[in-house]
Order: structure tokens, then C-alpha cells, then sequence
């Protein structure tokens, strides 16, 4: 780190808010997204999203398959909770099935008789 003189003082400053600036970018940029995902989608918007039909996600939505908020007659899905819906369905590999329950590897060889 340099030694900071009064005649670069001005300099240094320039930096550091240039830095803060950046960084409250940042924030601000991190904010956004989550404030995006929060807010509440249609069920046309649900639909689109998940790129099904809407009779389809009505049906998903009586059938107790996915997450949703209800008021009123409406219906409501939150972005982050789609997310999460997605992510739940997640097929493991067998490597990673083979590690859950920790078998030993073993090397499998088909014979022929």
C-alpha cells in the first residue's frame, strides 16, 4: 500500500468514492433482482414462465403439485418459489445416488457365455 500524501489526497478520494459507487451499484443491481423474483405472478405469467399451458398449471395448482397463493378467486406464484419447485425435481445421477448411500465402487464386467 503507498503512502498517501496530502498532495494526493484529492486523487485518493476520487477513488473511493468511485469505489463506493461501484459498489452501491452492485447492491442496488442485487436488490432489484430479488425485489423481481418476490414479486407475485399471474397465473398467465406462471404459466409462461414455466412454458406450460395454463389449463395445465390449473390443473398442477388442484391437485396440491406446486406452489401457489390464493386470494380470492385469484392465484398467485412467486418467482423464487417456482424456482425451488423446479430445482425439487431434480433427477440424481448415479454417481450421486451411489454416494447417498455409500456403496463401494465396484467395476462391473459383462460376460459373454
Amino acid at each position: 500500500m503507498e503512502t498517501l500524501t496530502f498532495d494526493k489526497l484529492p486523487q485518493a478520494i476520487s477513488q473511493l468514492l468511485e469505489k463506493v459507487n461501484n459498489i452501491q451499484d452492485l447492491l442496488t443491481g442485487q436488490q432489484f433482482q430479488q425485489s423481481c423474483q418476490d414479486e407475485p405472478l399471474t397465473i398467465t405469467q406462471a404459466a409462461k414462465f414455466l412454458d406450460l399451458a395454463v389449463p395445465t398449471l390449473y390443473s398442477k395448482v388442484s391437485r396440491k403439485e406446486i406452489p401457489v397463493n390464493k386470494r380470492g378467486k385469484r392465484l398467485y406464484f412467486y418467482k423464487s418459489e417456482l424456482e425451488e419447485w423446479i430445482k425439487q425435481g431434480r433427477k440424481h445421477t448415479f454417481n450421486e445416488l451411489r454416494e447417498s448411500i455409500q456403496l463401494p465402487r465396484k467395476n462391473i464386467t459383462l460376460r459373454r457365455k
